[in-house]
């Protein structure tokens, strides 16, 4: 009988995409892969007790550091290859000028408010971007300046962004790379110098080592050696959420192209 393995997802497109690749992977070396799909920090209360054997994937240390300590109060981890190096940012599309916007004080001069969409739609609460886009419209004074963040599902916030776009508006979007709309728009990072949008990250696979006896250590180093990019993610995941392709063809068809 096959080992079975049970593989957090973070349910968002991008972690559904890496987690897709990782799922291929694991079904080569036989394991039979159960994925289950939960916000972030969910995902880690999950490996912690035990419901999920390994997620993908993990952004440590800025956006998930604090949930990964958490569940090493209880059982240790591993964390295996370098899936890409993701980081959060702020971003505009590229028809606002770089003398107008360049970096996040900017968004407080008075022609730049009575002409930007006051809303900034961000994602679901416990994501980095959200904790650190909320610290930032404190810390900024970007409230009293007339702009109001709001949390919703991911598709709240690319549709917003795509929508304003298609109208030529002003916009911003507390985004992150890798991501699909980079794929096709041209979005201009706005500098942050106080590093309230944290670092570049790793971003890994988390295995209990409780569960790495089922894996010969052939397999781990496998697991260990993976690598992929920004750019790469970004376009599977372009394919997938904006082409309508099933995202275990793309990935499988990505994967045979790398052998």
């Amino acid at each position: 009988m096959k080992n079975k393995i049970i593989l957090g997802v973070t349910d968002l497109s991008f972690h559904r995409v890496t987690a897709s690749i990782i799922s291929h992977i694991l079904t080569n070396m036989g394991f039979d892969v159960e994925r289950i799909y939960s916000p972030h920090q969910e995902n880690f209360e999950k490996l912690k007790s035990g419901d999920i054997d390994m997620l993908a994937s993990a952004w440590l240390p800025s956006s998930h550091g604090i949930y990964k300590s958490d569940v090493e109060e209880k059982v240790e981890l591993l964390e295996l290859g370098l899936h890409y190096k993701p980081y959060a940012h702020w971003g505009v599309p590229d028809y606002i000028p770089e003398s107008s916007i360049s970096e996040v004080k900017d968004l407080l001069k008075p022609d730049v408010v009575s002409r930007m969409n006051n809303t900034i739609q961000g994602i679901n609460p416990g994501a980095g971007i959200t904790r650190f886009s909320i610290k930032m419209m404190e810390t900024y004074g970007l409230n009293n300046a007339g702009y109001t963040f709001y949390t919703g599902s991911e598709e709240d916030c690319f549709n917003a962004f795509e929508h304003a776009v298609e109208n030529k508006e002003w916009v911003i979007v507390p985004l992150w790379k890798p991501q699909f709309l980079h794929h096709k728009y041209n979005i201009r990072e706005i500098s942050e110098p106080e590093g309230l949008l944290g670092i570049v990250d790793r971003a890994v696979l988390l295995l209990r080592q409780d569960k790495s006896i089922n894996f010969t250590q052939e397999q781990l180093e496998t697991l260990d050696a993976l690598k992929f990019s920004n750019e790469i993610i970004a376009e599977l995941d372009y394919q997938v959420s904006r082409e309508g392709k099933a995202i275990d063809e793309v990935t499988k068809q990505w994967l045979s192209q790398q052998s």
